[in-house]
């Protein structure tokens, strides 16, 4: 049996629509703390742009993407990447896909000069918190019942690691 590899690639403007799609089919309350998005509605838009993302392809479909963005416009955080967004198609998963989004955002963010990256997660995703500590993440801070979601308060939890080798 021949297993298809996965390329990561930075996105392009022609990846709006397919973007848009695993946005959507993707959406869940044990990750997002945004309403779903809504159909028909463009991925990029102008704080959203094509080269803050990193998407993962197998067999010519778009079936993940990562955002790698500087935490605030700062020149003191200049140093940092934060992770605002991972997701992988319910096809992908249990592939390594995630993985490698993760891995290939730490180097993207090395390659910006970046010798930090941190990144938010809701308390009760644990397969995402436990990916990231794999990863060498480390919980850096709780925001104790920060986030409602469905009628219940959620941890909002901050992790970060250093990308100096």
């Amino acid at each position: 049996m021949i297993v298809s590899e996965t390329q990561i690639r930075t996105a392009v403007q022609d990846d709006d629509a397919a973007l848009a799609e695993l946005d959507r089919s993707t959406w869940s309350t044990l990750h997002a703390v945004l309403p779903a998005p809504e159909p028909g509605k463009p991925f990029f838009d102008a704080r959203h742009l094509p080269g803050d993302y990193l998407v993962a392809v197998r067999d010519g479909t778009v079936v993940g993407f990562v955002r790698v963005v500087p935490p605030t416009p700062l020149a003191a955080t200049a140093h940092v990447r934060q992770i605002q967004g991972l997701a992988v198609a319910g096809s992908a998963r249990g592939k390594g896909v995630a993985r490698a989004l993760l891995r290939a955002a730490m180097d993207r963010a090395r390659e910006q000069g970046a010798v930090r990256i941190t990144l938010r997660v809701l308390g009760h995703n644990a397969p995402a918190r436990a990916l990231y500590a794999s990863e060498g993440f480390v919980v850096e801070g709780v925001l104790p019942g920060e986030i409602l979601l469905d009628g219940a308060y959620v941890d909002d939890v901050l992790m970060g690691r250093s990308l100096v080798r």
